[in-house]
């Protein structure tokens, strides 16, 4: 007899919100990525065609690791349909499985409708930021204005001292509502921008979020002691970057290079052929260990390629289902009276 424990949406964001504990949480899977001792599968990546002329279809990654500082591993299942808010949908969602890695048995469901994939992709760039842009950047730049967008800008805030940002999105009205939403939220000026290579002008930090299939930003627009974290492109076929961007970088940094070079901005430059193909960059984790070198002075340029791996997955479930234990949230039930006939 195993029990099952269950957490909802509703209960994992009462345990797990966006803090410098949830970017600790995913800082350390970068490291245990880094030390070679996690396993890490390809992503499992599904597209699923449109139905209807004018529909945008959907995508599903299934992303898994296990990684022997936690007690148990995470497979996540996390679908995104974009056209899901004209329908009064959120456009993406999904859940999180937490299984013993000492038995194999299921041990959690953790129904989070893809916040903790929000929360964990937010401290992510925390992470980048804090290990690659100059500790005095105060002026930031994001690219898109939906969810992912306004936790950038929360997570830079945790780690830089950010003091003004500019947004640009295709939607102006969006860029609008998130410069005021989060200049209030964050007690700093926020301001809409039509033009996203004016938003650029004089950023420190440079985080781009969004599903786009061609590049947002070109190398010229890109000016000395910038850092850009560049986290939208997850999928075959999309883009943030002009190719050229990478090969201007004076430090280019993948989260895992086996990823981005198939899903991230590291694809389209190899294709491009702007980046030779057996070229070895040092990844994320391996800077965070001090392993490899990070930005080497003030006036480098750095660029985070940032795919999300099933390590980060796997570290922000056990956050939260043991934050969510702590709270006595959740419900557990007998997974064999579950599956009895």
């Amino acid at each position: 007899m195993s029990t099952v424990e269950i957490f909802t949406e509703t209960d994992l964001r009462r345990a797990v919100a966006l803090d410098l504990e949830a970017a600790a949480c995913v800082e350390s899977a970068f490291r245990a990525l880094a030390r070679g001792d996690a396993v890490l599968p390809p992503i499992l990546a599904m597209d699923i065609p449109p139905r209807s002329a004018g529909a945008a279809g959907g995508e599903v990654d299934v992303k898994t690791a296990y990684l022997p500082a936690f007690p148990s591993f995470a497979i996540k299942v996390a679908p995104g349909f974009f056209d899901n808010p004209k329908r009064g949908l959120p456009s993406t969602s999904g859940l999180m499985m937490l299984f013993s890695a000492e038995t194999g048995l299921l041990e959690a469901l953790l129904l989070d409708n893809g916040y903790l994939t929000d929360v964990r992709t937010a401290a992510a760039g925390a992470v980048a930021a804090k290990t690659l842009s100059r500790p005095e950047a105060r002026r930031a730049a994001i690219l898109g204005a939906g969810a992912q967008a306004r936790l950038q800008l929360e997570a830079l805030s945790l780690v830089r001292p950010i003091e003004s940002a500019a947004v640009w999105a295709r939607d102006p009205a969006k860029a609008e509502a998130m410069a005021r939403e989060m200049g209030a939220r964050l007690g700093v000026a926020v301001t809409a921008v039509a033009d996203r290579r004016d938003a650029l002008l004089g950023a420190d930090v440079i985080v781009t979020t969004t599903p786009s299939e061609t590049p947002l930003i070109e190398a010229a627009w890109l000016a000395p002691g910038q850092h850009v974290t560049a986290m939208g492109s997850d999928q075959p076929g999309k883009a943030e970057l002009a190719p050229a961007c990478l090969s201007r970088a004076d430090l280019y940094v993948p989260d895992s290079q086996a990823q981005t070079a198939v899903l991230g901005e590291l694809r389209a430059a190899l294709e491009a052929g702007v980046v030779a193909a057996d070229r070895v960059f040092a990844e994320l984790g391996r800077i965070i260990a001090g392993d490899a070198p990070g930005r080497a002075a003030p006036e480098d340029l750095t660029i985070c390629d940032l795919t999300g791996t099933g390590a980060q997955d796997t570290a922000i479930a056990n956050l939260a289902r043991d934050r969510a234990r702590s709270l006595s949230l959740g419900a557990a039930i007998d997974s064999a009276a579950a599956g009895a006939g």
